[in-house]
């Protein structure tokens, strides 16, 4: 790995022990928790987690602090709708709304709520009128463009063959407009090393230093030590409702098993199986994205090494993330150019 194509060593974050947790290592956040959505409001740090059948709200002046904070419940599951996975929460407008889904089996959907401030006052849930109402998980908001977008992990139809990768147009933070777009499908061989189903899941937008927009997502079951974080890039100039305008990484990109990684990067020294991050931006708005060169701070889940993978032993780890120049996708037997060079991104723990 050329670690002077990316500026400046790693910064080692503080860890915060809770009970029962993991030795620390660099970079780590030891709370028992998965699915960390974080964003960044002036200089506070703010994270929404599914907890005890609602929603909780942490705050502190730094990513590693996050694990220590008190945690303040906006909202509960009062009408049953069941389990409650993967909150995201976005600033727009000047007002936060959190993205979560909820349900039973088949009956997961996506619901919004939203507030003036972070940590209290939210509406109650709305559910997200979502094209052809099947099966959704992991939404978020962004806006590219000018035109703000909901992405998430989906069904085709009303069984569980695989998950995809859907965008709908929205026309306002809560108000779907027009078809969903399929943008990926997990159909590569690193990434149906696990199935039954298949997961392409735990999207997040970003944009590169050259304005084009990238989508990380995870691969492979969260139930395995496979589990690792791919992404799909637009080309440049493409249309992101058109599924033939992504190019999608060659391999893992952060992943625990060198042979789902894409050539040139390495495996994790100290976990397995992360995924389901967050590139905690500036109010959760891919604009603020960051430039070229130095590290940015990055959240995600994983399970500490030596301990067996399972949902109960996942945390939360502080890492970083910079981007990674001139990095070749090679796809065949589908419409356009076969490659596409671009920036990619690297992962640190």
């Amino acid at each position: 790995m050329k670690l002077s194509r990316c500026a400046a060593a790693l910064v080692l974050l503080v860890a915060v022990a809770l009970g029962g947790a993991p030795a620390a290592v660099a970079g780590q956040t030891t709370l028992r928790a998965a699915d960390p959505g974080v964003l960044r409001v002036g200089s506070t740090y703010v994270a929404v987690q599914s907890s005890g059948g609602g929603i909780v709200v942490r705050q502190a002046s730094s990513p590693d602090g996050l694990a220590g904070a008190g945690a303040r419940r906006i909202w509960s599951d009062s009408r049953g709708l069941g389990e409650v996975w993967a909150p995201e929460i976005v600033v727009d407008g000047g007002r936060f709304y959190v993205y979560f889904s909820a349900g039973t089996g088949a009956a997961h959907r996506m619901y919004v709520i939203s507030s003036a401030v972070a940590d209290s006052g939210y509406t109650a849930e709305t559910q997200l009128a979502l094209p052809d109402g099947k099966w959704a998980i992991d939404g978020t908001l962004f806006t590219f463009n000018g035109q703000r977008w909901f992405v998430w992990s989906g069904w085709a139809g009303d069984t569980n063959v695989e998950q995809n990768l859907y965008l709908v147009r929205m026309s306002t933070p809560t108000t779907p407009a027009g078809a969903r777009y399929v943008i990926s499908q997990p159909r590569e061989s690193w990434e149906r090393v696990v199935g039954n189903p298949y997961i392409n899941e735990a999207p997040v937008a970003i944009k590169d230093p050259n304005g084009q927009l990238h989508i990380a997502y995870s691969a492979n079951g969260s139930w395995s030590d496979q589990y690792c974080i791919a992404e799909v890039r637009l080309r440049a100039g493409g249309d992101p409702a058109y599924v033939w305008d992504w190019y999608k990484s060659n391999g893992c990109l952060f992943g625990s098993h060198r042979e789902t990684m894409m050539a040139g990067w390495d495996p994790t020294l100290h976990v397995d199986g992360p995924g389901s991050h967050s590139f905690v931006l500036l109010n959760g708005d891919i604009a603020t994205s960051p430039p070229a060169g130095p590290k940015f701070p990055l959240m995600f889940h994983a399970v500490p090494k030596g301990t067996p993978y399972s949902w109960a032993n996942r945390y939360w780890y502080t890492g970083t993330f910079c981007w990674w120049g001139s990095t070749t996708y090679r796809r065949a037997n589908v419409p356009g150019a076969t490659t596409d060079t671009g920036w990619s991104l690297k992962f640190f723990e």
